[in-house]
């Protein structure tokens, strides 16, 4: 085999933290290989600062017709003298890679036809997605996968001035999935109960959600509004330094509970915490067949608890 080994991860942000693992464990078990990992641009920097790579790579995801485009990233597969692959997007994507690559093909951890250490379990999707990716390395090898961990992701927050005692709430969600989001409403009503009890609200969210944070702060007087203003390695330095955190089913949860916060995470019927669920030492997820049912006093009791599960 090869020296140089390339993992695959093109995101999202949820997938990619519970990938932490498994990349953790790929660089512990390749100590002496050049390992590249082949993502997309928002992830760079953060792969970067996690030590588990050598070089970054990044998939631009060329349209099809972009022949020159995809001839170049041909070119860089198969003269980058790569000996292994795991592909931990094991998408139908980056199974057109392994095509990419011709003859001969490296050795290729993943699920397409025909590769060296297929992951074969035909329940593999019924499973989580962290026990998957353990199980899927364990067919290549690799025994020893860590829980995901992102101690290493430090950052400076001095421009947000931020007081000890905050709570982040994470209101937002994909705008094609609305019943993933608990309604804005109780989130004004929690981020009240926060702010009377001396936590200040916190509200977390990418650029294109500013309007709903920026209605919760304005109707609580204040909360703290970051919308777009945290990139990923300052979300997991939040998420250390948190007294705690209520989001809906969404990316930044993923991170903010492997930070070690105490968390409180919102499921309606769009999805399965039984696949996907965010894992961290106080995680606590509250389930309702719409988002709608669920009340504001059962968050806050939920924050009180410390038990970790699913209810």
């Amino acid at each position: 085999m090869g020296a140089n080994i390339l993992v695959i991860k093109l995101g999202a942000l949820g997938d990619m933290v519970q990938a932490l693992g498994p990349m953790a464990a790929i660089r512990r078990y390749h100590a002496d290989a050049w390992i590249t990992a082949l993502t997309t641009e928002p992830y760079v920097t953060f792969l970067e600062e996690s030590g588990f790579f050598d070089s970054i790579w990044v998939d631009t995801r060329p349209s099809p017709l972009n022949v020159r485009a995809w001839m170049g990233f041909r070119r860089r597969l198969r003269e980058g003298g790569i000996g292994r692959v795991y592909d931990l997007q094991t998408s139908d994507r980056s199974s057109w890679y392994f095509r990419l690559f011709g003859a001969p093909q490296p050795e290729w951890s993943g699920i397409v036809a025909g590769c060296s250490h297929p992951h074969t379990n035909p329940e593999r999707d019924a499973m989580h997605t962290i026990e998957r990716q353990r199980e899927q390395l364990v067919m290549a090898g690799i025994d020893d996968v860590p829980a995901p961990d992102v101690s290493w992701a430090a950052a400076d927050l001095g421009e947000f001035d931020l007081p000890n005692d905050y709570t982040l709430l994470v209101p937002g969600g994909a705008r094609h999935r609305p019943a993933k989001r608990w309604p804005q409403v109780r989130y004004v009503e929690l981020a009240k109960r926060l702010r009377n009890v001396g936590h200040t609200p916190v509200l977390i969210g990418g650029a294109d959600e500013g309007n709903v944070l920026g209605a919760i702060a304005a109707a609580v007087p204040g909360a703290v509004n970051l919308a777009g203003r945290t990139d990923l390695l300052q979300l997991a330095e939040l998420g250390r330094r948190a007294v705690s955190a209520v989001g809906n089913d969404t990316g930044p949860m993923h991170l903010i509970a492997a930070a070690g916060c105490k968390a409180v995470v919102l499921y309606s019927h769009e999805s399965d915490p039984a696949l996907c669920a965010q894992r961290g030492a106080e995680v606590r997820i509250l389930r309702r067949p719409t988002l709608d049912a669920l009340k504001v006093a059962t968050v806050v009791a939920a924050l009180d608890n410390s038990t970790s599960g699913v209810v």
